[in-house]
């Protein structure tokens, strides 16, 4: 029967060049009762909606730590060709025994894995950004190996330094540059004319000094906060706590060594078993809505097709599995997509 349905999409869709078919195969899974399949429905479409997301979340992270080298997440990420799992997919008995009901082996892979999976990676994100945060952004980073002693006006009983972060869209850090030396002088009364200098910048700010008089600080911080893309950094300039942050800067530069190893491995692992446990749901998702809509005993085909929808763009890593689909267009079947872009970064 799957081989003559096979055969009758591929004859009524291949020769058009409408989609590339194949077959996906799923076990037969212990069914349960209408008001479980019902409620099944309905928490597998939140934990297909959760997977997604903790997939992509991994991949973005891995281009995160790989910063100027974000061009090599695949290579770095995937222990195997995404598309060939999907097209080649069996099921993990071992993991998901079919003598379960569909019920248990939803709840193994929301309660036991999934929400292990992201309370790991929202724990190793905090230390890693933790270290960067305090070496990357402008903003937050430790500013030791940037700031002089002749960057400010020290010992001044009216006058003093400040030093704002001026942020800018990737392709408009000209217009916000000049923005900041047209206006950074009227922002408040008793700024010294041509008193800011650019001491260091980064892909999406440049750090900025400025000087006023001592009783104009508090109203130049708030209209320079107004500005919103002007943001003055709590900073004083004190040369026992520059050497120290030095210091400080070594040690977490070798910090943040020693977890780019260790996380990337991680990384590559966790975003390998998201995935795999990703399409078991929607494994489930399909069986479910199958039965759902075509009732027992079990008697439907699921199959794969690349790509057939001409209301949706062909993507090369789109691979559509027969599910129900309420949100889009009503199809004569149930109607699923796997959309398996995750390294297009912006």
């Amino acid at each position: 029967m799957s081989e003559f349905l096979l055969i009758s999409m591929n004859e009524a869709t291949t020769h058009n060049f409408l989609s590339t078919n194949s077959k996906f195969t799923i076990p037969d899974l212990k069914v349960g009762t209408l008001d479980v399949l019902v409620s099944l429905s309905g928490e597998l479409a939140k934990l297909d909606t959760f997977l997604e997301s903790i997939v992509k979340k991994v991949a973005q992270y891995m281009a995160d730590i790989l910063e100027d080298n974000r061009d090599k997440v695949q290579e770095n990420l995937l222990h195997f060709d995404l598309t060939t799992y999907i097209t080649r997919f069996q099921w993990d008995k071992a993991k998901y025994p079919v003598q379960q009901s569909m019920k248990n082996i939803s709840v193994t892979i929301s309660k036991m894995r999934v929400i292990q999976i992201d309370n790991e990676l929202k724990g190793k994100a905090s230390v890693y950004n933790s270290i960067k945060g305090n070496l990357g952004s402008l903003l937050t980073r430790i500013l030791a190996d940037i700031v002089k002693k002749e960057d400010f006006v020290l010992d001044s009983e009216y006058l003093i330094t400040l030093l704002v972060v001026v942020f800018f869209p990737l392709v408009l850090f000209i217009v916000i540059y000049s923005d900041w030396q047209k206006t950074y002088e009227m922002l408040s009364e008793m700024v010294v004319p041509r008193s800011s200098i650019l001491l260091s910048e980064d892909q999406h700010s440049g750090l900025f000094s400025v000087t006023l008089f001592r009783k104009a600080k508090d109203d130049f911080k708030l209209k320079a906060k107004e500005k919103k893309v002007f943001i003055v950094r709590d900073f004083q300039y004190n040369e026992e706590k520059l050497k120290a942050d030095k210091e400080e800067i070594t040690q977490l530069s070798t910090d943040k060594k020693k977890q780019l190893g260790p996380l990337g491995r991680w990384l590559k692992v966790t975003f390998s078993e998201a995935f795999i446990v990703w399409i078991h749901t929607k494994a489930l998702r399909v069986f479910t809505e199958s039965i759902l809509r075509y009732g027992l005993p079990v008697s439907f085909q699921p199959m794969l097709y690349k790509h057939l929808d001409s209301s949706d763009p062909v993507t090369d890593a789109s691979i559509d599995i027969p599910g129900l689909n309420l949100n889009q267009q009503e199809y004569p079947y149930v109607y699923y997509k796997i959309d398996c872009n995750f390294f297009d970064f912006k």
